[in-house]
């Protein structure tokens, strides 16, 4: 048999070509290109393998004509870290560009009265539909959203969920024991007076890392009250935070931010103060972010995959198949850099 050649310069190719190529039927390569279940390992390579021969793209227009489908994946975001943002949406969008899929990114104010927040879902989406929905915090843990999705239909992915994990899929790392093995590093280090710096409110992760760090530094049998600050997850709150911090007597001697954002406003206040870190006081975050490598010394961390969630969370949305109930956990690790040390013995 002559095989199937499709010089470059040919006529763009179409899905005959790539069932011709691949040696399946048209019905197999549409299940592949849609990315429904229980298609087997061995079909998806042979499909795969032919639109990469083809350098075939899907035409998004004929696909949503064809179906109910509109092919659009929409990620929601209201997080201040500008870092968690952008790795988020990069690892969502490689994985929806990778199935021929456009992206659609919205930010969306949590903070607003119920109504308010309720006319910005609509308006959302009356004027775009899409597919499903990448939720982020704190948004994974808002339930109006949740009902308002589940009310239309529309299907979705959460992110580091906290409440109610029986209500849809979801994708996570384990913070409060990330943040026990932090709490576990300075008190080896030796120190015994501790503050925590908190995130909003409403995003549940923040609060499981806080509950983390100090269980255990209670289970260490820390006798020292441990002070508990708001740093708001941005800069300029680690700041603020920070300053009422190290105004304390006794001063702490570690402070834990429960991200890079805040830890980094913390070490700021210290520059401000005439503290040195970790010489005076000893500072950590939490996600491993670019700031982390960005202030000096560089920060002690908790590294959570951000783009890997965004990447297994819009896969898992694109699955189609039911997942409920089901939150994969992924792994985490503790960076040690420059900004922890032991503490000094003569400290005020």
């Amino acid at each position: 048999m002559t095989p199937l050649t499709f010089p470059a310069n040919s006529a763009r190719a179409t899905m005959d070509d790539v069932a011709r190529l691949s040696g399946v039927s048209l019905k197999s390569v549409s299940r592949v290109i849609n990315g429904e279940p229980h298609v087997s390992a061995n079909l998806r390579a042979k499909v795969e393998a032919a639109i990469a021969e083809l350098n075939y793209v899907p035409d998004a227009a004929a696909r949503s004509l064809a179906g109910s489908r509109t092919f659009i994946i929409g990620l929601l975001l209201d997080n201040p870290s500008p870092h968690y943002t952008m790795k988020i949406q990069k690892g969502v969008y490689n994985v929806v560009r990778s199935h021929q899929y456009h992206l659609r990114i919205d930010n969306v104010d949590s903070t607003v009265p119920d109504e308010q927040f309720s006319a910005q879902l609509e308006a959302l989406i009356r004027n775009n539909r899409c597919d499903g929905f990448v939720l982020t915090p704190p948004l994974s843990d808002n339930l109006l959203l949740l009902d308002f999705l589940e009310a239309r239909k529309i299907r979705y992915v959460r992110i580091a969920p906290a409440l109610d994990n029986a209500r849809g899929p979801g994708i996570a790392i384990d913070d409060a024991a990330a943040a026990a093995a932090m709490a576990q590093h300075l008190w080896d280090l030796g120190h015994r007076r501790f503050a925590v710096m908190r995130g909003p409110a409403s995003h549940m992760a923040a609060a499981r890392r806080r509950d983390g760090f100090i269980a255990e530094l209670e289970r260490l049998g820390s006798a020292t009250p441990i002070i508990d600050a708001d740093g708001g997850f941005s800069f300029e709150g680690g700041i603020a935070a920070g300053e009422t911090l190290i105004a304390q007597s006794p001063r702490p001697t570690a402070v834990f931010a429960c991200n890079d954002d805040s830890a980094a406003g913390v070490m700021a206040a210290c520059s401000k103060a005439g503290l040195k870190v970790p010489d005076d006081i000893s500072v950590c975050g939490f996600d491993d972010s670019w700031i982390a490598r960005s202030v000096w010394p560089y920060l002690t961390t908790v590294y959570q995959p951000i783009e890997e969630m965004g990447q297994a969370a819009a896969a898992l949305l694109l699955r189609r198949d039911e997942q409920e109930g089901k939150i994969s956990q992924l792994g985490f690790q503790l960076v040690i850099r420059d900004s922890t040390a032991p503490p000094r013995q003569t400290q005020g």
